[in-house]
C-alpha cells in the first residue's frame, strides 16, 4: 500500500516574495513536516510571472509557485507518500 497525502496553501501575501524566502520557507516546511530533505530547494523566476520553487524529500516533495502578475498570490502544493500534520504545515 502506499500512503498518499496532499495539501494545498494559497493565500496574497503583503509583498513579492524572492527566492531566498521560498528556500527558506521550503526548509522549514521540511522540519515542520517531518520530511528528510533530499536536496535544497531549486528555485526559478519567470519574468512574466514570479518565482517557483521546488523541495525533493525522500517521500515526495513540495513546490511553492509565487506570482508578481497580474497580482501578488502565492500556492504551495505539498504532495507526500508520508503522512503530515496539516494544521502545523498551515500554520508554518
Amino acid at each position: 500500500m502506499i500512503l498518499r497525502q496532499r495539501l494545498v496553501i494559497e493565500g496574497i501575501p503583503a509583498a513579492s516574495i524572492d527566492a531566498e524566502e521560498i528556500e527558506a520557507y521550503l526548509l522549514g516546511l521540511s522540519t515542520v513536516c517531518d520530511m528528510v530533505t533530499l536536496t535544497r530547494p531549486v528555485t526559478h523566476r519567470s519574468d512574466r510571472f514570479g518565482w517557483a520553487g521546488w523541495i525533493h524529500w525522500e517521500t515526495s516533495g513540495a513546490h511553492f509557485y509565487a506570482w508578481e502578475q497580474p497580482q501578488l498570490f502565492f500556492s504551495v502544493d505539498i504532495y507526500t507518500c508520508k503522512a503530515f500534520d496539516p494544521a502545523a504545515a498551515l500554520e508554518h
